[in-house]
């Protein structure tokens, strides 16, 4: 699941505004972030084998570290200390914990039973990626739903950039769905390293624009304020 996870980070900045979409992105990709580096450590290992399920040709059979129940919960930990580092508010932190294991949680419901509890089973997945259209179903009304709920955020507004980047989303989700296979695991790995160019992209895009009643105002002493 890709726009499923990412729908998730768009319902976080509306229920956290001060926090930046770029965070979110980082919160709910964060275990698909660090799984590209465990592949080129040979850390953790995936087959390219088509026809594993109708939607992906990727055969997820040891990924202890990230996708375990036991190994995102480790890893939603470490998000949250950094956020109450930074933040000091442990709702946020707590919001931004919940959002990483959500990926865990749409993993299951995607994947054949390859989703470890444990980091060597038992094993769980609803198998939805057996079905393409049902696949595509579910994540384009996630993402869908994620979209209005970021879009009709009290005092938020979007620019031209962020529909660019959601643009860029649904392209590189199409690509990934109906393109070939990719060669070898480290071009897989290599391709999936551009996940982390969204974390920054989604910052850049949720900035605040200046509104028209920010301009400034001159005080009586004639000075700007």
């Amino acid at each position: 699941m890709f726009l499923g996870h990412i729908a998730v980070g768009l319902a976080g900045k509306r229920a956290t505004p001060d926090v930046s979409l770029g965070t979110w992105i980082a919160s709910v990709q964060l275990v698909d972030l660090i799984w590209p580096v465990l592949l080129l450590a040979n850390v953790e290992h995936v087959r390219i084998a088509p026809g594993a399920t109708a939607f992906t040709p990727l055969d997820f059979y040891d990924y202890p570290v990230t996708h375990s129940l036991i190994g995102c919960t480790v890893w939603a930990l470490v998000f949250a200390a950094g956020a109450m580092l930074a933040r000091r508010n442990p709702r946020t932190a707590l919001l931004l914990a919940g959002g990483v294991l959500t990926h865990w949680v749409l993993d299951v419901v995607s994947h054949r039973p390859d989703m470890p509890v444990l980091p060597h089973g038992p094993y769980l997945g609803l198998g939805l990626w057996n079905s393409v259209p049902a696949t595509l179903g579910v994540e384009l009304l996630m993402f869908a739903a994620g979209l209005a709920l970021y879009v009709r955020r009290p005092g938020g507004s979007t620019r031209v950039s962020f529909w660019v980047f959601v643009a860029f989303l649904l392209l590189a989700y199409t690509a990934a769905a109906f393109g070939p296979p990719p060669p070898n695991v480290r071009a897989l790995a290599w391709s999936a390293m551009a996940l982390w160019l969204l974390v920054p992209w989604a910052w850049w895009v949720d900035r605040n624009p200046l509104r028209p009643d920010h301009t400034r105002v001159k005080n009586s002493a004639g000075t700007q304020a």
